[in-house]
C-alpha cells in the first residue's frame, strides 16, 4: 500500500471515529426524547431537589447524589424540610414508583447519561477553592462515564470554570462538543417568590455544540418550557450569572447608604423609595435592611472582582458596594446601643429573624448572624428568635456564618407576653409570616422600650 493510500485510509478511519462518537451523542438525544435516559443530580439541596422532582414528575430516571449523609438519610427517611414540604407527597410517590433513588456517588450504566451539577460554591478565600464541590461531583460522574453522555452545570462558578471542566473531561480521553456534551446553565432561584419559579424563570444556557443544546431543550421542556436563551461562550453565560447577583448586591447597598442619609435626615427611607417607585420607567425599588446574605449575593460578585484584579482592573463599584453591604450590622448595632445608653435601657435584647430573607430556612451568610456578632462585641445579653431556628444545627449555623463558636440563647416561647417583657430592645432583622402578627402584637401592647426594625417593615399603629 503506497502513502497516498495510507494517508487515505486514515482520513476515512478518523472519518468513521468522528461520526461514530456524534452519532452517540445523536443516540443520548433520542434515548432522551424517549425518557430511557438516566439523568443523575448532584446536590439536592434547594437547586437540585425540586429540580430533581420536577424532572422524575415528568418521567424521566432520576438519581439524587448528595454526600451530604444527614441530608440523605433524611430523605431516605420520607422527611422533608418547611420549605420542600409542598413536595412531599410528590416525593414518596416518585420513590414508590422508583423514579427518584438517592445515592452518595455516580453508577454505571449502559443507557445514556446526564449530570446535572447543583452543588453549593462556597465563597472564594485565600484556603477555598469555590469550584471544589463543582470539580468533585463532575469527577464523581466521569468514573463512570462514557462516549455520549452530557454535563450540565447549574452551579454558580467563577469565570473560567465551564472551559476547566472542558479540560477535566477531555483529560479522560473524551472530545467535548464531539462525542460528550457541556453546558453550563446557571440556576435561577428566588425561595419564596410566589411569581417567578422553577417553571416559569427563563434561563442562560451555553452548550458544546447543536446535538448537546437539543438534548438539553428535551430536558427543559420539562422544567421550564426550554425557555433558554443560548450564547456563544460559556464565559458569557458565567458573567451573565456573576452580573446578575452583582447588579443585586450594588442596589442593596446604594438603598443601605441612602438609609444611613435619611435616618440623619429623620426621613422614612420607606417613603422615599415607594415615592420614586411611582416612576414608570427607570426606575427599580430595592429596600434596605441589615445587608445582603444568602448563597450567591455574597459571592457572585467576588468572581466578576477577582477576575478583573487578574487584569489590573480596579472594579471600584463592587469593592464599594460590598463594603457597604459589610458596615450595615455595626451600624446597627452601634445604633441600638446609642439609644440604649441615652434612654438607660438594660442590655437586654432579643433578635428576630435570622434566615437571609423572609419565609425561608437558609441561615447561610445571613446578616442577622452578623448583626449578633456585632451586639455581642458590645457586651449585650442577646437571646435569639426564629421560627425557622433549630438547635441541632447551632455549629452549621456558625460555620456558614463564619463565626466562632459563642452561646446562643434562643427564645423557647414567643408568644409568651412575660417573656418578652424581660427584654429592654427587640431587634427585627427579619420579617417573617409567621411572626408578624405576634410582632404586631407585641407593638401594639408595648411590651419592649425600644424596636429597632432593620428593614423598617413594622406597622405603626396596627391595631
Amino acid at each position: 500500500m503506497n502513502s497516498s493510500n495510507v494517508v487515505f485510509h486514515t482520513k476515512v478511519k478518523n472519518y468513521l471515529n468522528e461520526k461514530f462518537f456524534i452519532m452517540q451523542l445523536d443516540s443520548t438525544l433520542n434515548q432522551i426524547k424517549e425518557k430511557k435516559c438516566i439523568i443523575e443530580i448532584f446536590g439536592l439541596g434547594y437547586v437540585g431537589f425540586p429540580l430533581a422532582i420536577r424532572l422524575s414528575s415528568s418521567g424521566f430516571k432520576i438519581r439524587g447524589i448528595d454526600i451530604n449523609s444527614k441530608r440523605l438519610e433524611r430523605l431516605q427517611n420520607n422527611i422533608l424540610m418547611e420549605s420542600e414540604l409542598n413536595l412531599k407527597q410528590e416525593f414518596i410517590h416518585l420513590r414508590n414508583v422508583d423514579r427518584f433513588d438517592l445515592f452518595t456517588d455516580s453508577i454505571k450504566t449502559d443507557t445514556s447519561k446526564v449530570g446535572i451539577i447543583c452543588v453549593p460554591t462556597p465563597i472564594p478565600q485565600n484556603q477555598v477553592n469555590s469550584n471544589v464541590f463543582v470539580n468533585s461531583a463532575v469527577e464523581n460522574f466521569l468514573q463512570v462515564s462514557k462516549h455520549g453522555d452530557v454535563v450540565i452545570l447549574e452551579s454558580s462558578i467563577e469565570i473560567g470554570t465551564t472551559e476547566k471542566t472542558k479540560k477535566l473531561i477531555e483529560s479522560k480521553g473524551y472530545k467535548v462538543g464531539k462525542d460528550f456534551g457541556l453546558c453550563f446553565c446557571p440556576e435561577r432561584i428566588d425561595p419564596q417568590n410566589k411569581k417567578w419559579n422553577l417553571e416559569n424563570i427563563p434561563r442562560v444556557i451555553y452548550s458544546s455544540d447543536d446535538t448537546t443544546h437539543q438534548i438539553v431543550q428535551q430536558i427543559y421542556r420539562h422544567v421550564n418550557n426550554s425557555h433558554l436563551i443560548r450564547v456563544v461562550s460559556p464565559m458569557i453565560a458565567e458573567i451573565v450569572k456573576s452580573y446578575e447577583n452583582t447588579f443585586r448586591l450594588v442596589n442593596i447597598s446604594l438603598v443601605n447608604e441612602l438609609a444611613l442619609l435619611c435616618e440623619k435626615l429623620n426621613v422614612n427611607v420607606k417613603d422615599v423609595i415607594n415615592a420614586a417607585s411611582t416612576k414608570p420607567f427607570g426606575f427599580m425599588p430595592f429596600y434596605s435592611g441589615a445587608g445582603a446574605g444568602g448563597h450567591c449575593i455574597p459571592k457572585d460578585p467576588l468572581f466578576l472582582l477577582n477576575s478583573a484584579k487578574k487584569f489590573g482592573i480596579n472594579f471600584d463599584t463592587i469593592e464599594t458596594a460590598l463594603s457597604i453591604n459589610s458596615i450595615m450590622p455595626k451600624h446597627i448595632a452601634e445604633s441600638i446601643e446609642k439609644i440604649g445608653e441615652k434612654e438607660q435601657f438594660k442590655k437586654t435584647i432579643l433578635v428576630v429573624g435570622l434566615t437571609y430573607k423572609p419565609d425561608i430556612e437558609d441561615m447561610r451568610d445571613s446578616p442577622g448572624f452578623r448583626v449578633i456578632q456585632e451586639l455581642s462585641n458590645r457586651k449585650f445579653e442577646i437571646t435569639i428568635y426564629d421560627p425557622y431556628y433549630k438547635k441541632e444545627l447551632r455549629q452549621k449555623y456558625l460555620i456558614e456564618n463564619n463565626l466562632e463558636d459563642f452561646d446562643l440563647k434562643e427564645l423557647e416561647d414567643f408568644t409568651d407576653d412575660d417573656e418578652i417583657k424581660k427584654f429592654d430592645c427587640l431587634c427585627i432583622v427579619q420579617h417573617h409570616t409567621q411572626s408578624k402578627s405576634r410582632i404586631n402584637e407585641i407593638y401594639a401592647k408595648s411590651l419592649v422600650p425600644f424596636i429597632y426594625d432593620c428593614s423598617n417593615k413594622l406597622i405603626k399603629n396596627p391595631q
